[in-house]
């Protein structure tokens, strides 16, 4: 059975730093990318962070660069997302999801491709 679960979020204030975790199962991990996303009230699903497990490559969005990092343990079938100086408008329901990365992929890829889809955690920064 595969299986993506986000956890790690929480509310912090302005300024703060919150770590989001992404633990899977059931499918190989090292041949897939992870793909943070984030849906704000009133907003559409926008891809945050992605990793290709293959080679390492990342992404970021602009509005996160800089403050936000990508990291995995492949061993652990884990990525982490850490987010430093989190801001009122980083607030959102996160997902992460992941995409069989074949040789031609791009992190972050538009949100269809993905295969598998975790439940979301829930990210609020006050200011």
């Amino acid at each position: 059975e595969v299986q993506l679960q986000a956890s790690g979020g929480g509310l912090v204030q302005a300024g703060g730093s919150l770590r989001l975790s992404c633990a899977a199962s059931g499918f190989p991990f090292d041949d897939y990318a992870i793909g943070w996303f984030r849906r704000a009230p009133g907003k559409e699903r926008e891809a945050v962070s992605c990793m290709d497990n293959n080679d390492g490559s990342t992404y970021y969005t602009d509005s996160v660069k800089g403050r936000f990092t990508i990291s995995s343990d492949n061993a652990k079938n884990t990525m982490w997302l850490q987010m430093n100086s989190l801001k009122p408008e980083d607030a959102a329901v996160y997902y992460c999801a992941a995409v069989k990365a074949y040789s031609d992929f791009v992190c972050p890829g538009p949100l269809y491709v993905y295969d598998y889809w975790g439940q979301g955690t829930l990210v609020t920064v006050s200011s």
